[in-house]
Parts: C-alpha cells; sequence; structure tokens
C-alpha cells in the first residue's frame, strides 16, 4: 500500500477532475503490476497495473488507494476488469468519496467471490483526495489559506507594500503547494502592492494550466500587471462592474476573462466565487491574499485548511496582520483548527490545520 500511495502522489496535478489512485498488483510476494491514474489518459490505475501484469494478473492481490470504480463514465468499470483479470482479493485504503456509489465497488467485487479488505493506509489516502471528496459531495472547491508571517503575526511591515518574510526552502514548498491547486485565488490589494504573476514554478508537469484568480469588485487591475500581461486563458477577474465597461473589454482583449458576480455589502460574494469555480472543475484554491480578502473569507467561512509559513523573527507594531477582522466580532466565535502538524522549512516552519472536514462542517 505504501508503494500505492507513491504511485497515488504522481498524480498530484495530473488526475483532477477525477481522484488522485496508485495502483500495486502482487502475486507471490512479487509485484507484477502497478500504476497510477493521469486524466488525459483515461485508463485508471488499476487498469494500467493489470495491463502490466497481463496474465499473471489471476490469482493476485490487488493494491490500491481507492475502491474501485463500478459504473461506466469515461472508461468502463475498473471492477469487471478485475473480475474478468482473475484478481483474487482488493486491498482498498478507502471508500470512494461520492456517496452515490461508495461501497458498490467492494459489494461487485464480493459477489464475484474476491475477497475485499478496508482501511489500510486510510488516513494517507483521504489526506490525498481531500479536495477532490469536498468537490464531489458539495460541488465547492477545497480552499486552502496560504500566508507568509513573523512571529508576532504580521504579514508586511505596512499596507500596500511588499515584504521578503521567509527564506528560500519556505518558497519552494509554497511552489509544492501550488502544484497541488488547481486555481490561486487573491485580491486587487495584493496585485497592486506585489504585481505577481501567481504561477507554478514547481517545474513538474500539469494536465491543465493553472487558474489566476483575482477578486477585483471596482475593477482596478493594471493592464500593464504582470497577471495581464501574461494571461493565456488562465487568468479570471471577479468583480462586480459591467462586464461591457471600456476597462472590462479591454481586459477581455488582453487574454483575461472578467466574470460579474453578486455583491455582498459592496464586494464581490466569495460564496458564489466558489460555487463558480467548482462548476469550472477547480477542485483545489489556494488563497494567497492580503488581510482584507484574507478576512473576508475567514468571515464569510469559505475556508477549510491553512497553510501558515512562520519566519523566526518580529516585527513589531504598525505592521499588516494575517487577517483584517474586527476581533470583538470574530474572536468568541472562532473555530479552533483541528488536526494541527508543524513541520521545518530551512530557518523557516509550516504550521497547517483544518477548520473543516470534506463535508465543510466544522
Amino acid at each position: 500500500m505504501a508503494r500505492a500511495l507513491e504511485l497515488a502522489r504522481r498524480g498530484v496535478a495530473l488526475a483532477h477532475p477525477n481522484p488522485v489512485v496508485g495502483a500495486v498488483l502482487v502475486k507471490r510476494g512479487r509485484k507484477i503490476g502497478e500504476g497510477f491514474h493521469v486524466y488525459a489518459k483515461r485508463d485508471h490505475a488499476e487498469i494500467v497495473a493489470l495491463r502490466q501484469a497481463g496474465d499473471k494478473a489471476r490469482g493476485a492481490t490487488l493494491y490500491v488507494t481507492l475502491e474501485p470504480c463500478c459504473t461506466t463514465g469515461r472508461t468502463g468499470p475498473c471492477t469487471k476488469a478485475i473480475i474478468a483479470a482473475g484478481v483474487t482479493r482488493v486491498v482498498a485504503a478507502m471508500n470512494d468519496p461520492n456517496p452515490a456509489v461508495a461501497g458498490r465497488g467492494f459489494a461487485e467485487l464480493k459477489r464475484a467471490g474476491v475477497k475485499v479488505a478496508l482501511g489500510i493506509g486510510e488516513e494517507s489516502a483521504r489526506q490525498l483526495n481531500q479536495d477532490f471528496a469536498r468537490w464531489i459531495r458539495t460541488g465547492l472547491p477545497f480552499v486552502t489559506l496560504k500566508a507568509a508571517l513573523t512571529l508576532d503575526g504580521q504579514i508586511a511591515q505596512r499596507a500596500g507594500s511588499a515584504t521578503s518574510i521567509t527564506g528560500s526552502a519556505a518558497r519552494e514548498a509554497v511552489q509544492r503547494l501550488r502544484h497541488s491547486a488547481d486555481a490561486l485565488l487573491t485580491g486587487i490589494g495584493t496585485v497592486l502592492a506585489d504585481d505577481p504573476r501567481l504561477t507554478d514554478r514547481s517545474a513538474q508537469p500539469r494536465g491543465r494550466k493553472l487558474l489566476r484568480a483575482v477578486v477585483d469588485s471596482r475593477l482596478r487591475l493594471a493592464l500593464k500587471s504582470k497577471l495581464v500581461k501574461s494571461a493565456r486563458g488562465d487568468v479570471i477577474v471577479f468583480t462586480t462592474q459591467r462586464t461591457d465597461s471600456p476597462k472590462a473589454r479591454a481586459l477581455e482583449r488582453a487574454g483575461a476573462e472578467v466574470f460579474r458576480m453578486p455583491s455582498r455589502a459592496g464586494h464581490v460574494d466569495l460564496q458564489k466565487v466558489l460555487r463558480e469555480l467548482g462548476k469550472r472543475e477547480i477542485l483545489h484554491v489556494i488563497l494567497e491574499a492580503g488581510a482584507q480578502l484574507n478576512g473576508a473569507a475567514l468571515k464569510s467561512d469559505i475556508v477549510d485548511k491553512v497553510a501558515l509559513f512562520y519566519a523566526p523573527k518580529i516585527m513589531g507594531t504598525g505592521g499588516v496582520p494575517l487577517a483584517s477582522i474586527p476581533a470583538a466580532s470574530w474572536f468568541t466565535k472562532s473555530p479552533a483548527l483541528k488536526n494541527l502538524t508543524m513541520s521545518r522549512c530551512g530557518p523557516d516552519f509550516l504550521v497547517e490545520g483544518y477548520f473543516h472536514d470534506v463535508y465543510g462542517n466544522h
């Protein structure tokens, strides 16, 4: 199963909008086939492993990170292929997270006389597909708020300024995080202050372009910004302004999509932004923004997970906090993060934790 999970990780940024899955076929203690899922190549991990094994699959055990499918979509059911190949035992890490089909694949295998075991490596498998699970159950993407902070919780020296806080190891970790996402979401304040490109610079292959999304209520995004100048159908601007205005048309001509959203208290409705991204088969969104949008996202309860990169530095008074939220209206009802982990990134450290489970519950 450890090898199957390792293979599944190779499908990150290649399998969406499908789940990442790895599979290994073993017979008499020896590996006879293995595979992982890549959306563009259609075949599921189990089929890749079965084809590699050929006739040797008869009597083998299949280790797979996700319950084999029993429905016909872009491909035929994996359960039928497993049964036809003569596999006698299937060991799966987790059920299919889609409640409409969960358990049906195992039931079909059992009816055909295939032995089934479930739960080995389950925690790792669930973490690999937490974004798929959220999307398939709710139609909404999984949202990770990422930020670099000093120990006293500051993200910049002053509003509207760019401040380098963490070191190279943390920046490399950010690129790996971006690689796992389908979209980056930022606010116009961050774009005006930093003029970022918001690209995946991990040098790892992607199945589709990383979508770069900007919340820009008043449509202030500059045509000369790095985002717009590098737009190739992978930049979308969510605004409350008319899409037939001269500025909107100029942005469209430059390669950015302008999408008008409903307004909530004069700002773009972030819940509606997520709903639109979900319709576009965006499973994982990373929020890389400033205090205003971070605060609005937390207040709107759209953040599922935080990834906070802390540098061992103190900024002092006058800096910009992680989130602009009045403490009097937020702190007493703020949900506590769960499943906290901490890891080192060179001299810095990363704290990760969850507000929601895959159903969106606290």
